[in-house]
């Protein structure tokens, strides 16, 4: 039996246009603004997914506290660069590109994730201030400041923002070492100055107690 093959031809044969690749830019400002939407529908995207993975109990409070603070600070980044670009609000552009996510969006409209408790609208701000924190003390053990008074409403201040971060929990290796300084100076004056010892071991716990800290929010614990 004679084969056909090659003899037949579709109705696109005559059409080679139509085989031709589809560009969605033409020039370097469309192809700026199409990237910047795609990259705030991926942020969109991968929040919904790991807000669903929580409830789920499929992700560690820790690592789900520290991938949600990112994703929130990516969001933000994203959205501004689409905003002059007919979406004034994230409503219209999950509307316009059809995104189911509704547990992306509140945690967008509460900038926050789950697990931080709320503090007036500031709830997000709770990680990076404990940082700053252990940065300030850090620094003043490095410039010789040795006062109890000087150090020991900056210890508090720790100890108060790790207790609402309800990702770590009451035996978190930071929240150990901070307690026994603390513990340290309630047996003190105001007045009193730890030794250059005391300094010493102070600066490297704290620094032990800002990695482990580090090491909970951004690898999970």
């Amino acid at each position: 039996m004679s084969s056909f093959s090659g003899l037949i031809q579709t109705p696109n044969d005559n059409r080679p246009e139509l085989y031709e690749e589809v560009r969605l830019y033409r020039t370097a400002r469309e192809r700026t603004r199409y990237d910047n939407m795609a990259d705030l529908f991926s942020v969109i995207n991968t929040l919904q997914c790991l807000e669903k993975a929580y409830i789920k109990d499929a992700v560690k409070p820790s690592e789900y506290t520290a991938a949600c603070s990112k994703l929130l600070v990516q969001y933000r980044a994203a959205f501004r660069q689409v905003q002059g670009e007919g979406f004034p609000t994230i409503e219209q552009f999950v509307e316009a590109f059809k995104l189911d996510c509704p547990n992306a969006l509140e945690r967008i409209k509460e900038d926050r994730p789950i697990t931080i408790k709320d503090n007036g609208g500031n709830a997000l701000k709770f990680v990076a201030d404990l940082s700053v924190m252990f940065v300030t003390v850090l620094d003043k053990l490095s410039m010789d400041i040795r006062c109890m008074a000087d150090l020991q409403p900056d210890l508090k201040e720790i100890k108060e923002i790790m207790g609402r971060l309800t990702c770590l929990p009451n035996d978190f290796e930071g929240k150990v070492i901070v307690q026994k300084w603390l513990d340290a100076m309630s047996e003190m004056a105001a007045s009193d100055n730890f030794s250059e010892q005391q300094a010493r071991q102070m600066k490297f716990d704290l620094e032990t107690a800002h990695n482990a800290f580090s090491r909970a929010l951004h690898n999970g614990t």
